[in-house]
């Protein structure tokens, strides 16, 4: 684990889940986990990474009873475009807008 990764543990109380090429900040409410960040280096972007980071939380959440994800974009974020793309992709749905941020979820009962 980073630094960068003990920080967010430590200071925030966050999990940070880190492959060679991203990472993703998260952490968990009564019933649901949500996606604060996910990060992927510029030349890995078409890769899945972000998936596959995102398929790992929600395996750990699901391992401990949790049936929902929630994330969310910042329209005036550089990249929320792309973002919004990502997510939608992945499978979540508008949930709600405050202001000039776009919540989603996704239900994980299989």
């Amino acid at each position: 684990m980073s630094l960068y990764a003990d920080y967010i543990r430590e200071r925030l109380g966050k999990s940070c889940y880190e492959v060679d090429n991203g990472f993703a900040v998260y952490w968990y409410t009564d019933d649901s986990v949500y996606i604060e960040d996910i990060y992927v280096a510029d030349k890995w972007r078409k890769s899945k990474i972000a998936s596959q980071m995102a398929d790992y939380i929600a395996d750990e959440a699901r391992a401990i009873g949790i049936k929902k994800m929630v994330g969310s974009v910042n329209t005036q974020a550089n990249g929320a475009t792309r973002s919004l793309k990502v997510i939608l992709g992945y499978g979540m749905e508008v949930s709600h807008i405050s202001g000039s941020v776009i919540y989603f979820i996704k239900d994980l009962e299989i």
